[in-house]
């Protein structure tokens, strides 16, 4: 994929039966979007890929266009709410959040990076 495609990464953990109730729902939305890369991240088996994201709730999303952090949060656990989120982030023109706030979250929630890195 394109550094600069959008990139939706959902933070969980195996012990969390939400987490584990969604995870197909999730899988089945990337292959319905296959312009959009999707990643799994176990949070207990790779924390370092969460960094210093403040994960009080699973799901956490973090949705990247290309380096820059658009969304960056937990969500309830309906993919269709993720599909609304992920189609507003893909329309032409559309933003993330304000300049200081964005600024804030890309110190920590570059999550696309971290992966690379692994």
């Amino acid at each position: 994929m394109s550094s600069s495609s959008l990139f939706v990464a959902c933070l969980c953990a195996e012990w969390c039966g939400s987490c584990r109730e969604y995870r197909p729902a999730f899988d089945a939305l990337a292959v319905r979007m296959p312009g959009v890369e999707f990643a799994w991240v176990d949070i207990e088996d790779e924390p370092e890929i969460a960094g210093d994201i403040n994960v009080e709730n699973f799901p956490t999303i973090v949705i990247q266009r290309g380096e820059s952090v658009m969304f960056c949060g937990a969500m309830l656990p309906h993919v269709t709410q993720l599909e609304r989120l992920i189609q507003t982030y893909s329309e032409p023109g559309a933003s993330g959040p304000s300049a200081s706030t964005q600024s804030a979250m890309q110190q920590i929630a570059n999550v696309r990076e971290r992966i690379r890195q692994r």
